[in-house]
């Protein structure tokens, strides 16, 4: 069982820098939405000027800097399958 299984954080500073745990696929991404799913479910944040700056497959961190207006959680038991890029990263 993966270490990171079942579990997501999410710290917001400033409404400029969120940084997550628990991520496990970015399913699109563009400067005024990334939509992601994590261990816990789907998430779309939103905003303008968005950048991932960093993010780590392995671990299931991301960060993602901007002017952030909002954090939209989805469905909690859907998981999305592996994207290809997805499967490449893993």
């Amino acid at each position: 069982m993966n270490e990171i299984q079942g579990r997501h954080n999410a710290i917001l500073e400033n409404r400029s820098r969120l940084m997550l745990t628990g991520v496990t696929d970015v399913d699109s991404f563009n400067e005024e939405e990334i939509r992601l799913f994590t261990q816990l479910g789907e998430l779309t944040i939103r905003g303008k000027c968005l950048h991932i700056n960093e993010m780590s497959v392995d671990s299931g961190d991301l960060n993602v800097e901007g002017d952030i207006t909002s954090l939209v959680y989805g469905e909690k038991d859907r998981h999305k399958k592996l994207t290809t890029l997805g499967k490449l990263f893993r």
